[in-house]
């Protein structure tokens, strides 16, 4: 849920390029700013606080929990005038300017975690309409709106637009939908990483495998958000050549990669610069994700079995959303987080910000606050602002392939 989550998020702002942002590091020893009230963790929020937050409050609704009120406040607070957010605003209270950096992947993760809480449905459909508004003519989106798309953020945008009940195939801007971004990053089967996807085209517009981006990829070709459960068995164990893989294929192909690269060990290793030879935590925990909802059940399992020797420390050093990422594995395989090897995920989360309550109704009813037609009158309202010429596109700046 990397993408979230992506490596590239962090590689935007420059701090570094390999994990989610909540997941690359420890907690900082001296944030930069002070902890709001309503946020949870204790490291500095200045690149992750929206992200942390969303994958927290999603992770909470998914086990039943209803959030605490400050904690969604936090979160709604946060977003920008124009439907927009940024990773991080140290003052809310003030208009969003230039000088706020906005970024698609902190968007979308709002969006998902608003909708999963409910109550927010005019907020939800700001966010979205921006984040129609910041699509690429390839049908991708980067992190930056106006950036070069890329493979995380196109998967958690993806994942915004499910969350609602919309149709990502419909999101198109001149004629490509993301689907058609996610089959010019996957990597064809007779070549090295064939089946993987690339975070981006290389300078010779050719795919290069990224475990990070397959894992994020994965749901975004099955139009999944951040919870998923098991999926259908695959159509092919390995990769399948095609010459233009649909949805369905990316994804298997992609299921593919993943499963030979944790069958061995169990896990996926970090590509940190000074980390060789050292297991990725967050992106295995994403993987576990990415392949409970390909079907390919069995290798999830295994994955999330060596989690369950070895996260333990990590997830206690990196706080919130390394909490929630390994919440969302459990329940991608049926598994219970308040057993992880002796350690209750849910208590450690819950006990890093304001607590939440169990919710007496079913979780479902969360998604039919809303209404059933929240789909139908958002596309129109997006139609509309489209027809109108209406943009928020703010130049941003490239990410850097990782």
């Amino acid at each position: 849920m990397n993408v979230r989550r992506s490596a590239a998020a962090l590689a935007a702002v420059g701090v570094l390029a390999a994990a989610a942002p909540a997941m690359a590091a420890g907690p900082s020893p001296s944030p930069k700013v002070a902890i709001p009230s309503g946020l949870y963790g204790t490291s500095d929020p200045t690149y992750d606080g929206v992200w942390r937050q969303s994958l927290t409050l999603v992770a909470q609704r998914t086990l039943g929990y209803r959030p605490a009120a400050s904690a969604v406040d936090w979160l709604a607070g946060q977003q920008c005038g124009n439907g927009a957010f940024a990773a991080f605003r140290a003052t809310p209270d003030k208009a969003c300017d230039g000088k706020v950096m906005v970024d698609t992947n902190s968007t979308a993760a709002a969006v998902q975690a608003l909708q999963a809480v409910g109550g927010h449905d005019a907020q939800v459909r700001k966010a979205l309409v921006w984040l129609t508004n910041a699509q690429n003519k390839d049908g991708g989106w980067g992190y930056s709106p106006g950036g070069a798309s890329d493979t995380n953020s196109t998967s958690v945008v993806i994942g915004a637009f499910a969350a609602v009940g919309q149709d990502p195939a419909r999101v198109r801007t001149g004629g490509k939908s993301p689907y058609d971004l996610l089959a010019a990053m996957s990597v064809p089967c007779d070549q090295d990483g064939g089946g993987a996807l690339a975070f981006q085209q290389d300078k010779k517009g050719k795919p290069a495998a990224n475990a990070d981006a397959t894992a994020a990829g994965v749901l975004g070709a099955l139009g999944k958000g951040f919870v998923v459960q098991a999926g259908k068995a695959p159509a092919h164990a390995a990769c399948s050549r095609a010459g233009h893989p649909g949805p369905a294929q990316v994804a298997d192909n992609a299921g593919a990669y993943l499963a030979a690269a944790v069958a061995k060990t169990g896990h996926l290793q970090s590509v940190l610069p000074g980390a060789k030879d050292r297991p990725d935590f967050g992106n295995t925990a994403d993987a576990v994700v990415a392949l409970a909802a390909d079907g390919r059940s069995e290798q999830a399992k295994a994955s999330y079995a060596w989690l369950e020797k070895n996260a333990s420390q990590w997830a206690a050093q990196s706080g919130p959303a390394a909490y929630a990422q390994l919440i969302l594995a459990a329940h991608a395989v049926g598994a219970q987080p308040g057993d992880f090897a002796g350690t209750s995920l849910v208590r450690s989360l819950n006990e890093l910000g304001p607590a939440p309550q169990m919710a007496t109704e079913q979780k479902q009813k969360t998604k039919s606050d809303s209404g059933s037609s929240f789909g139908v009158w958002w596309f129109v309202g997006v139609c509309l602002v489209a027809g109108i010429g209406v943009g928020f596109l703010i130049s941003g700046r490239k990410k850097q392939q990782p």
